[in-house]
């Protein structure tokens, strides 16, 4: 069982509730708990009005708070870092987490983290895993192709992945989870749903960033394709209104999911609020 919250009782669904479920923090910053292991998603801690550093001199004041500090996080077996920008690994992450703490990540964003002592980096190029081991089980993650910027506008922006997460037991696969990572619908993420044609949850990245006009993150139109590419029995939508640099907000992709019929695959989920990855009954 993963290790509650304090002061905070797990959500029973059936069988998978035990073993996947997500508290949301706020940008992209979750903590996953599936099976016997909690992760901690792209670490963004900073409060409302404070400015998130975005690169090549670009910055963002956040909208909102962060619904727990560092301070209040559980016991983590590891970060899922899908890439290095000031919103998804910020200075208060650098300054308070733990130098220990195993942080899996992009090559080039490992190179940077193990500059700053963060010493258990580790850069997956795409396809290759990394696995952690617990009693009777393990998790294996994947590193998959992401893509932040159109064109040749990518080679200017961090290198980005998204995170296929397999909870394995007795040498089954027990749950499946997508996480995308600050990407759009590129045509490389099709060979995602190829290798990995059953699929229970998907935290997608959304928002719609814009930098000059220039989409850089999946928007309502983009994301709902994704849903409709992955085919995932739930969708969990994430990073969508903390900063104003988001310019396609959360009520366009329930929008347009209801459009397409797909709605009841996805769940919305507030900030501070915790939710089983299961299906909608």
């Amino acid at each position: 069982m993963a290790r509650p919250f304090p002061g905070t009782e797990a959500v029973e669904v059936g069988a998978l509730a035990e073993q996947a479920e997500v508290t949301f923090i706020g940008t992209a910053t979750t903590v996953l708990r599936i099976g016997g292991f909690t992760l901690l998603t792209d670490p963004n801690f900073l409060h409302r009005g404070q400015r998130a550093y975005l690169g090549k001199g670009l910055w963002s004041r956040r909208r909102t708070d962060p619904a727990l500090r560092i301070a209040q996080l559980p016991f983590l077996d590891a970060v899922l870092l899908s890439h290095l920008h000031g919103d998804h690994f910020d200075r208060v992450a650098r300054r308070e987490l733990d130098r220990q703490l195993p942080i899996l990540t992009t090559p080039a964003a490992e190179r940077k983290l193990r500059r700053w002592g963060f010493r258990s980096a580790e850069g997956l190029p795409t396809w290759q895993s990394h696995e952690l081991h617990g009693d009777g089980e393990f998790l294996r993650l994947t590193s998959l192709p992401g893509q932040h910027g159109p064109g040749l506008l990518d080679r200017l922006l961090p290198d980005v992945m998204g995170t296929m997460i397999d909870l394995v037991r007795g040498g089954t696969r027990a749950f499946r989870l997508y996480v995308t990572g600050d990407t759009l619908n590129r045509p490389q993420l099709a060979r995602i749903p190829e290798r990995y044609p059953e699929i229970d949850a998907m935290l997608i990245h959304l928002g719609g960033t814009k930098v000059a006009g220039i989409l850089l993150t999946m928007d309502a139109r983009q994301g709902a394709d994704l849903v409709e590419l992955i085919r995932p029995q739930l969708t969990v939508p994430i990073h969508y209104d903390d900063y104003p640099v988001f310019r396609s907000p959360l009520s366009h992709f329930v929008a347009e999911v209801r459009r397409r019929g797909i709605v009841r695959q996805v769940r919305t989920i507030e900030r501070g609020e915790t939710v089983p990855l299961t299906p909608p009954a």
